[in-house]
């Protein structure tokens, strides 16, 4: 089984879902006319993005940790792979209980997004691109990215109720 092909499956389909939700900030941005009527779940979600970005632009070019076990030399600390398909399946799954009111089609997709991010993790490390260490990192920062736009955005509905 070629677990680089099949992560790099999964990493396109995390950057199609993300396109998803960009096409729908274009859209609200569009047609709303005001960026300040564009729903802030969708603009919140730029924060932990960037914060993925920087991550793995200062662990691939400035703080190189650990390198591939495949020999290659390659930074591998984190797995660029994982941190970005955990990020982005966990930002859909805050944002997405605005946009789908069913609860059967959330967990759904839920489960669905937790599978996508598990298979990335193990399939990582089973291609020889990543040590364990690489892909809990990776997890690691996800979780924190995801904890920033998750009481950011509880903190935005709390005040929007305040008002």
């Amino acid at each position: 089984m070629d677990w680089n092909l099949i992560t790099d499956i999964i990493l396109v389909l995390a950057f199609l879902t993300l396109g998803g939700f960009g096409i729908l900030f274009i859209y609200q941005l569009v047609t709303r006319k005001s960026i300040k009527k564009v729903d802030k779940q969708l603009i919140l979600a730029f924060i932990p993005l960037i914060l993925t970005a920087i991550c793995y632009i200062v662990f691939d070019k400035f703080i190189v940790l650990n390198t591939r076990p495949n020999g290659s030399g390659e930074p591998s600390f984190p797995s660029s792979h994982v941190m970005a398909v955990a990020t982005i399946f966990l930002l859909v799954s805050i944002a997405l209980p605005k946009y789908i009111k069913s609860k059967a089609v959330l967990i759904s997709l839920w489960v669905l997004m937790t599978v996508l991010v598990a298979l990335t993790a193990v399939g990582r490390v089973l291609a020889n691109m990543h040590w364990v260490s690489d892909v809990l990192g990776a997890l690691g920062f996800s979780a924190i990215f995801g904890v920033i736009y998750f009481f950011l955005v509880k903190r935005l509905s709390r005040e929007s109720r305040d008002h």
